[in-house]
């Protein structure tokens, strides 16, 4: 059995009700749900929350909700591998053998259903325990400079301060959108974001964190394009 999990609880700081606030005019978690349902390898797609309100909308966009998380897992330091184990953990007491689960974030609206499946095929064809979605820096890191209090600046990795970009080695990040995993890889905390992982790269234009007000009209703006450039594609295709 491969299993959705979609970690979306009541409590958000920085955004209000962030996990149903109205994202070109439909709640946010509607896309991680749309494309869970899209990309045709689930057999349950789950929303675990603490919340009674995001879990109608939920249910309202087709996820199933079958329990609601207890409040341990719905504080401010639980992350989403810990509720991501939990629904495997309910699943399994209830009789569902799942083998495969991946942890879709709720606020992901440019979430695609091909990079789900790439995802998927990237953790099976492997021996890896997890797969999950990573996109480059636009910039070196070893180029990075801090700032001090006082406004001066100093470079990070003063050996590099000189070095063309283009000798340096490209690196990337977490992109915040997916985590393809076995069920024992959650299940006995396998470390992340380690040699047990491979990389999913998106490019960088169908990545957005969103965490502030800004980022999510950043996210909006990019979403917006690209929806405009695959309306374009499909009547050029008319």
């Amino acid at each position: 059995m491969r299993l959705a999990v979609i970690p979306a609880r009541g409590g958000s700081k920085r955004i209000e009700r962030k996990n149903i606030r109205l994202f070109c005019g439909r709640p946010v978690l509607a896309y991680s749900i749309a494309a869970a349902q899209s990309c045709g390898l689930f057999d349950r797609i789950i929303v675990s929350t603490d919340d009674e309100r995001i879990a109608a909308v939920a249910r309202e966009h087709g996820a199933e909700v079958p329990f609601l998380r207890p409040g341990g897992l719905a504080d401010d330091f639980t992350g989403t591998n810990a509720v991501t184990k939990h629904a495997i953990a309910w699943c399994r007491s209830n009789g569902e053998q799942v083998e495969h689960a991946c942890c879709i974030y709720a606020t992901a609206p440019l979430i695609q259903p091909r990079y789900l499946r790439e995802g998927h095929d990237a953790l099976t064809g492997s021996d890896a325990a997890f797969a999950f979605s990573v996109t480059s820096f636009p910039f070196p890191i070893q180029r990075a400079i801090k700032i001090a209090a006082d406004g001066s600046v100093e470079p990070f990795f003063p050996e590099h301060a000189a070095s063309r970009s283009q000798d340096l080695q490209h690196a990337f990040h977490d992109a915040g959108q997916f985590y393809w995993g076995t069920a024992d890889g959650f299940l006995h905390d396998v470390a992340l974001f380690s040699q047990h992982a491979v990389a999913v790269i998106l490019p960088r234009h169908v990545v957005q964190d969103i965490d502030t007000l800004e980022d999510w009209h950043q996210a909006e703006v990019k979403f917006k394009v690209l929806r405009s450039i695959e309306a374009g594609e499909t009547l050029a295709q008319s």
